[in-house]
This record gives C-alpha cells, sequence and structure tokens, in this order.
C-alpha cells in the first residue's frame, strides 16, 4: 500500500471521528440515537473503494477500542460492543467494503441515481442487517420491533446517502480516488 493510500485510509478515519462530534439524536423508541457517522461510512466507501474504505474504519473501530471518544454523544471503549448501538457500529466496516466494491464495479457508469442505490444497499441495508438483530439481543426487544423503531432512521439515512451519492460522482470527474476493476486479458493466440 502506498504512503498516499494511508493518508487516505487516515483521512477517512478522522473524518467518520469529526461526524462523531456533531450530538446524537436520542429516539424515543429505541435506544440508538441518529448520528452522523454513517455519513462517513457511505463517503469512505463512495469514494475509496471496497479495501481502503474497509481499512479506513477499520482504523477507526481500532481507535474506538482503545478508548478514544470517537462516537458520537463521546462513547469509546469495549462496552460499546456489547450495547444496543454495537451492532451498528460493527456495520461500519463491512458496509464500507460493500459499498467501495458495487462503486468500483459501477465505476465507469456511476451516476448519482447508481451511487445513490449503492449507498441504500451497503450504507443503509448492510448496517441494519447488522444492527438490528443485535440491537434486539442485546436491548431484549422482539426483533420485529426492533426493526419498526430502527425505520425512523430511515429518512435521514436517505439523505446521508443521497449527500453521499452526490459526492462520490462529484469526486469522481475532479479527483478520482477509486481505480476500477482491470478487464481480464484475452489470452494470447497459441503459436
Amino acid at each position: 500500500m502506498k504512503t498516499r493510500d494511508l493518508v487516505h485510509v487516515a483521512l477517512f478515519a478522522a473524518l467518520v471521528a469529526a461526524l462523531g462530534l456533531l450530538p446524537p439524536l436520542a429516539l424515543p423508541v429505541i435506544p440508538v440515537p441518529i448520528t452522523a457517522q454513517t455519513l462517513g461510512v457511505m463517503l469512505a466507501g463512495s469514494t475509496l473503494g471496497a479495501r481502503k474504505a474497509a481499512l479506513s474504519l477499520l482504523l477507526f473501530h481500532l481507535l474506538v477500542a482503545a478508548g478514544l471518544p470517537l462516537l458520537s454523544g463521546g462513547h469509546g471503549g469495549l462496552a460499546v460492543y456489547p450495547g444496543p448501538t454495537g451492532g451498528f457500529f460493527v456495520g461500519f466496516v463491512p458496509a464500507a467494503f460493500v459499498i467501495g466494491w458495487l462503486t468500483e464495479r459501477a465505476w465507469h457508469r456511476l451516476s448519482v441515481p447508481l451511487a445513490f442505490a449503492i449507498n441504500v444497499l451497503g450504507g443503509i441495508g448492510v448496517i441494519y442487517a447488522v444492527g438490528i438483530p443485535w440491537l434486539a439481543a442485546s436491548a431484549g426487544l422482539p426483533l420485529p420491533k426492533a426493526a419498526w423503531g430502527s425505520l425512523l432512521f430511515l429518512p435521514g439515512d436517505c439523505v446521508k446517502a443521497a449527500f453521499a451519492a452526490s459526492a462520490a460522482v462529484t469526486l469522481k470527474r475532479a479527483w478520482p480516488l477509486i481505480q476500477p476493476p482491470r478487464a481480464a486479458e484475452p489470452p494470447a493466440p497459441p503459436p
């Protein structure tokens, strides 16, 4: 990995941490607040690609696990993981990877609507797929109640996905960080 790639990984880990400075919005239905940090996950995947995005969120996880209060509301340490928000947090890494992987595959035809769909699938779908069952188990909620309560996040997450999609397409034109996968070279003709 080049020095430039390491800088990008660290930069997006710092971006997710900076988004944690925005105060969380508590919901009365479930013990998980609305935060801006999922926007950072979507931006990392949409602009860095699968490998670097996953590494940036893994770095962020290591910093939080080490005790740094980088999560929204000033939370950090290993106690975050078994709590009701732990699953959503754990979903950051696979979500960034999925968004980046799908973005790499769609790079040549990437548009705002396609990037939005990728962010919804990876940034919302993956995070919810990990976070909702974790929330149900840790908070002692029935899975349907945890799922219905999590629907309150959907409008805000769609706004984040739209912002990340717009940023990804703009960065693709101005400062592309993703290298699309290379097409397989045809085999050499027999001698």
